[in-house]
């Protein structure tokens, strides 16, 4: 049997069985106990640094009834004009948070999450796997992509990020199979006004598509081919037409990813203890391939995507998480060879469903558990931000980077702010330069005199423990430590100090 006819049959008989009820304890104990691990992470799925400006563009967008063409919050924008690639899902959002509060948008994440774990699921199952490999596999992955060690870089919470991850799984699942690719067009409509990630549909579609041409399976390369003219024309359905590709770009091999954590490299996002089961998981993978990939019926295309954002992980860390789904299916077929196979599959289903029935229970019971405590962080509390708006209104505020979406948020403009997350989708370059000069334990006391009088800034508001800048400021130029908060302090120039 050669190759193509292997997979041809592999897949047949993979969707019969992936859609048989016979499986049905699998994915159930799957979707209960991971929706039980993610509603106990809700704190660290609301603490992404930029959901603040989410929920005002969200609420924004729905006073005025379309995506502003500029930023209308900060005093440093100049003639940028402001790609918000996101807009729909700060929509969804905000109307979420508006009607069932914080804990409505956990449950958003959760759901999106349950269906990652239903999408993967089926996948594996329709590579041949067993069903007892399938568990071990999916469950390990997903515990693993949202990187909840790594907060707030975080991958399945409460950000776009979630969209494109779910859409994601989505592709990679229907590219597998022939029946329903053309409808991929419909979703890019979604996603390209979802999340600027849009685009790593196209490199699943371009896997697959080689995938097809190495098997010289033309039709199947046609139907591919179809379906990836039909994205690209999809993704005009937007609110900038060809330019939003502009808006990705804007972000896509810009310096400033050299001053944000989700790009930079694994070893740099790391932390001890959390990160060894991700290390020793891909450990285990590299492992499995460099000894059985070549005698292992492994379909081509998962293997290379597996690599691809591996290597790509490593180096950048926010694609990791994609590393650890598209490696689902190469792990799962590799573990059946040191599983038992002389286990009933019906006692399996029997074990996964009891299970399923405990995570279910606990589900209701660990969401009332935490839910007194959903909340956004208090990095910028309610205080802090009435003192901003009681005294410092349209004052020029030279603000930390990382609050710069509370501060959005908690004020909605009436205290404009210096930069926030949005980056160089909505900030010029050289505004942005100069703000990483500043970001140093270490002060540069010229830097810092330099962009105060370039900006005419009347207060900065800066994390409380930076003890270096409290001596600059007030030690050595005068200024006041006129607010403590929690997390961040509040200097006032010489004559502005209440």
């Amino acid at each position: 049997m050669n190759d193509r006819t292997f997979w041809t049959s592999q897949t047949i008989a993979g969707q019969s069985g992936a859609t048989s009820s016979s499986t049905l304890g699998t994915y159930a104990f799957l979707i209960s106990l991971l929706s039980v691990f993610y509603v106990s992470n809700a704190s660290l799925i609301l603490s992404h640094y930029d959901l603040g400006w989410h929920l005002a563009a969200g609420e924004l967008i729905r006073s005025k009834s379309h995506v502003p063409f500029q930023d209308p919050w900060s005093f440093t924008l100049g003639t940028k004009q402001w790609f918000n690639l996101s807009w729909l899902w700060d929509v969804i959002a905000s109307v979420i948070v508006e009607y069932a509060g914080y804990g409505g948008l956990v449950g958003l994440v959760v759901i999106c999450g349950a269906l990652i774990v239903l999408y993967l699921t089926s996948a594996c199952l329709a590579s041949g796997a067993s069903t007892l490999a399938v568990g071990a596999a999916i469950f390990a992955t997903c515990l693993l992509y949202p990187a909840y060690e790594a907060a707030p870089n975080s991958y399945l919470a409460a950000s776009p990020n979630v969209a494109t991850m779910l859409l994601s799984v989505i592709f990679y699942r229907e590219c597998l199979r022939s029946t329903k690719l053309l409808l991929l067009p419909l979703l890019m409509m979604l996603w390209v006004n979802l999340h600027g990630g849009f685009v790593l549909g196209f490199m699943i579609l371009a896997v697959f598509g080689a995938g097809a041409l190495v098997r010289r399976d033309w039709s199947r390369f046609k139907i591919i081919a179809l379906a990836g003219l039909g994205c690209f024309a999809a993704t005009f359905v937007n609110p900038w037409g060809w330019q939003v590709y502009q808006g990705v770009t804007a972000t896509l091999g810009h310096f400033v990813q050299g001053n944000i954590g989700e790009w930079l490299p694994y070893a740099h996002n790391m932390e001890i203890p959390g990160s060894i089961p991700g290390m020793a998981y891909i450990l285990a993978f590299v492992a499995l391939e460099l000894r059985y990939g070549a005698s292992t019926k492994i379909r081509l295309e998962p293997r290379i995507l597996s690599w691809v954002f591996l290597a790509l992980g490593l180096t950048q860390f926010r694609y990791m998480s994609f590393f650890f789904i598209f490696s689902a299916i190469p792990v799962a077929l590799h573990l059946d060879r040191f599983l038992p196979r002389q286990l009933p599959h019906l006692a399996v289903q029997q074990a996964f469903m009891t299970a399923a029935i405990a995570g279910a229970c606990a589900l209701p019971l660990t969401f009332f558990r935490i839910e007194p405590a959903i909340a956004l962080p208090d990095m910028l509390s309610e205080q802090d931000a009435q003192y901003l708006q009681t005294h410092l209104t349209h004052a020029r505020i030279l603000n930390h980077w990382n609050v710069g979406g509370y501060l959005i948020l908690r004020t909605h403009g009436s205290v404009p702010l210096f930069v926030d997350g949005r980056a160089a989708t909505a900030y010029p370059d050289e505004l942005l330069r100069d703000y990483f000069r500043l970001v140093h334990w270490e002060i540069d006391e010229g830097a810092w005199d330099e962009i105060l009088e370039k900006y005419r800034i009347d207060a900065v508001l800066w994390l409380t423990n930076h003890e270096e800048l409290r001596q600059f400021l007030v030690g050595k130029r005068g200024w006041k430590e006129d607010h403590t908060g929690a997390y961040e302090s509040v200097y006032v120039r010489p004559g502005l100090a209440h």
